[in-house]
């Protein structure tokens, strides 16, 4: 080849390789995530938003309540991608579980049912032994926990830093697109803390709509504040004693198994706390069965009856528990209150968003 081949050869390459940049500098950048935002509700009749539990570090807006809604809902969370918060936290179930003892990671079991997630933004404490002060703690807990997600946070956290999608909205919410323990935590919680369960057939009587609800729920609620005794523990807008630190009952549940689960004690270490656990919300708990920590109640009518008889006799049984000799009647109109205390939690809540893809999923 004589040198002027040579040196069309080259033109034609270097044409070439400029078409090429060209053509890659002209090409349309991959779509950004683009994350669903949902409409923050206002707080619903009958909750009062001076009891709510926000830290000043960690302010409630759309686009955090936005993140946090797709990590609620994100199996990556889990070691092996089967396994998020709503797998256990089922939203048609009070955002409870419907099984005694949740499925984890390889189908293990732990020795509790998982508590219901509504309005845990009043709770003073969380979890049934109240063994974390806040949301933000609570969120992670599950993730490294062998019978649940069975993962580690270092591990996690270094799945969702591959996600473009969740770096670009770490980056708009907190301000740096690298993704963090504390940060996660924070977005979960504040999704957490507007799954607000009110406006309830009872919340709507006290309102003044005279026709919400029927004779026998009145009735049941004179129970409730009188000889039930259930408003000793279950008081205040929320119907739990848990918007207060420090309270935890033994009501004789599980005690006479050969080991019991002995709740607030192996947090505390104090005597007093044995076999002691948070008081749950009745809101919404006609849709939370089975009830108490070990999930060992099957329906609300099998809760009045434990209570009926003054709980499981043991040493460290709250001074509250007593023998209530209840009537049918009185028992079929303490559970018609209880009932009428299912309300409305945000519709959007219920339903799992878009998540931002892997990368090997295309962005």
């Amino acid at each position: 080849m004589d040198y002027r081949s040579i040196r069309f050869a080259l033109c034609l390459a270097t044409i070439a390789g400029l078409v090429a940049l060209s053509g890659l500098a002209c090409a349309p950048a991959q779509p950004a995530f683009e994350p669903e935002i949902p409409e923050i509700p206002d707080l619903p009749l009958g909750l009062d938003a001076n009891m709510m539990q926000i830290p000043e570090d960690n302010p409630i807006t759309a686009e955090k309540v936005a993140l946090g809604w797709q990590l609620f809902y994100d199996g990556r969370l889990s070691l092996d991608g089967t396994i998020s918060c709503a797998s256990c936290h089922q939203p048609e179930h009070a955002f409870g579980d419907p099984d005694q003892f949740s499925t984890g990671v390889d189908k293990n079991f732990g020795n509790r049912n998982a508590m219901p997630i509504i309005n845990s933004a009043f709770h003073a404490t969380q979890f049934w032994d109240g063994r974390t002060p806040t949301l933000e703690e609570q969120a992670l807990g599950p993730v490294a926990n062998p019978v649940e997600m069975a993962n580690r946070v270092e591990n996690m956290i270094a799945t969702l830093n591959e996600v473009p999608g969740y770096r670009q909205q770490f980056l708009a919410v907190f301000g740096s697109e690298e993704i963090t323990d504390e940060n996660v935590g924070k977005a979960i919680a504040t999704f957490e803390r507007v799954i607000q369960s009110g406006n309830s057939p009872w919340d709507r009587f006290i309102a003044g709509d005279k026709e919400a609800v029927s004779e026998a729920v009145i009735r049941g609620q004179e129970l409730h504040m009188g000889k039930a005794g259930c408003s000793q523990c279950h008081v205040g807008v929320n119907f739990t004693d848990a918007a207060f630190a420090g309270l935890y009952h033994n009501i004789g549940v599980g005690m006479d198994a050969e080991e019991p689960d002995l709740g607030r004690f192996v947090v505390t270490g104090d005597e007093a706390d044995k076999g002691a656990f948070k008081t749950p919300t009745l809101r919404d708990a006609a849709l939370s069965a089975p009830y108490m920590h070990d999930g060992s109640q099957a329906t609300l009518e099998e809760v009045i009856d434990f209570y009926d008889v003054g709980g499981h006799p043991n040493e460290w049984l709250d001074p509250k528990m007593s023998v209530l000799n209840l009537t049918e009647e009185e028992k079929a109109d303490l559970l018609a209150f209880m009932e009428a205390l299912t309300g409305e939690v945000p519709a959007w809540s219920k339903l799992a968003p878009a998540l931002p893809p892997s990368p090997e999923e295309g962005q």
